[in-house]
């Protein structure tokens, strides 16, 4: 079977990597798509008290369970199901249930630290940087704490300053270096969008000629 075509969409927290995930998905009308969160794969400590766990680097790359994501997205690129991890913000620990992530034609995936891990890297055959101004990702990232996490606003800005913007500019912008293409203005960018899913479009195209011409007496 041809082997699916895997998207990695980096960024900085409150870019717009997973507007930019759903708008190339949408535009995807003729090709399955599975997506998967980089979130979802932040390590468990269970054995650690909720005020402990609060108070760890989840910016860092050592946050990351890269082995398990791996793990994952090799499945995938086989065509094989996955069980993917689902993470709790509220209590930084993962939940006991998981989502099955069925195989499929493009695997879009999206992570604040994707490009750090030389061999997700590898495994992803388009790498996409959404970029965005300072101010609008930290505006992002409060609406999106306070509304969709529960987070009290002061925890949200103590975390951002003492975490959030220096592992960004340690890591994560420093991994741009690494894209394909750099997209700025995040989900709003609909031309560089759109230049994206004709790219994936022409890539699914050839393998598919590709294998039709393997196929062929």
């Amino acid at each position: 079977m041809l082997k699916p075509l895997i998207i990695g969409i980096a960024g900085g927290s409150g870019s717009g990597k997973s507007t930019v995930a759903k708008n190339v998905a949408d535009l995807l009308t003729t090709a399955s798509v599975a997506f998967i969160d980089m979130d979802a794969y932040y390590k468990n400590f269970p054995k650690l008290a909720l005020d402990e766990r609060k108070r760890l680097n989840w910016d860092h790359p050592d946050a990351f369970d890269y082995d398990l994501l791996c793990e994952h997205l090799k499945a995938l690129s086989k065509r094989k199901s996955i069980d993917k991890p689902e993470y709790d913000f509220v209590t930084h620990l993962r939940r006991r249930e998981c989502t099955r992530v069925e195989p499929a034609d493009v695997v879009v995936i999206d992570g604040i630290l994707l490009f750090v891990d030389d061999r997700v890297r590898e495994l992803c055959d388009v790498k996409v940087f959404v970029d965005a101004d300072a101010d609008i990702r930290l505006i992002r990232r409060i609406e999106r704490d306070t509304h969709d996490r529960g987070r009290p606003l002061d925890e949200i800005i103590e975390q951002y300053l003492s975490t959030v913007q220096p592992m960004h500019l340690q890591f994560v912008e420093p991994s741009k270096r690494y894209a394909d293409v750099i997209l700025p203005r995040g989900g709003h960018n609909a031309v560089a969008i759109e230049m994206i899913v004709a790219k994936i479009q022409r890539r699914l195209q050839r393998g598919t000629s590709a294998a039709d011409g393997q196929r062929t007496p």
